[in-house]
């Protein structure tokens, strides 16, 4: 994806990174975003919870984890960073893995996605992830609602002053 590239700043306003997500502007509900520091102090990710159950839990969860981010690193059947971010928030303490994966290539604008759809043993959790040209890996999380091709319509790079402390 052209648009998406590692921002160099000389000095980081947040993640070094381009964070893309859906605007918060565009969303009826509540977004709540963390920041995944480093020992040295840089960003390993940025993950983004959006709430449309009026404060009962988030119904969205989108992560950004750059390369060499440690909560990128999963063992087989482990459940991506982001839905257990997204059961924690809905308190939500049942045991859950991933059942099996499955891909399919999605068109946004000029660019092709290879989506990948991954199965939970609680069906109520959708999740989807896919590689960005610039080695960050998009994971969507949603409790009780399918994640259909037009959610990644609404994706875009968040501006940087969103991160600023």
């Amino acid at each position: 994806m052209s648009f998406l590239r590692r921002r160099s700043a000389a000095t980081p306003a947040g993640p070094d990174f381009d964070v893309l997500a859906m605007d918060p502007g565009d969303w009826p509900g509540n977004l709540g975003a963390g920041l995944l520091p480093a020992p040295d102090g840089s960003c390993q990710g940025v993950f983004l919870r959006y709430d449309l159950f009026g404060g009962r839990g988030p119904a969205m969860v989108i992560g950004n984890l750059p390369e060499g981010s440690p909560a990128r690193e999963t063992a087989e059947g482990q459940i991506p960073f982001e839905v257990a971010q997204l059961l924690a928030a809905l308190e939500n303490d049942e045991e859950v893995t991933v059942t099996g994966t499955e891909e399919s290539p999605v068109m946004l604008d000029d660019n092709l996605l290879i989506v990948r759809r991954i199965l939970c043993s609680e069906t109520r959790i959708s999740c989807v992830q896919f590689d960005r040209s610039d080695g960050v890996l998009v994971t969507i999380a949603s409790w009780d609602r399918p994640i259909t091709e037009d959610l990644y319509q609404l994706l875009k790079p968040l501006p940087a002053e969103l991160f600023q402390r």
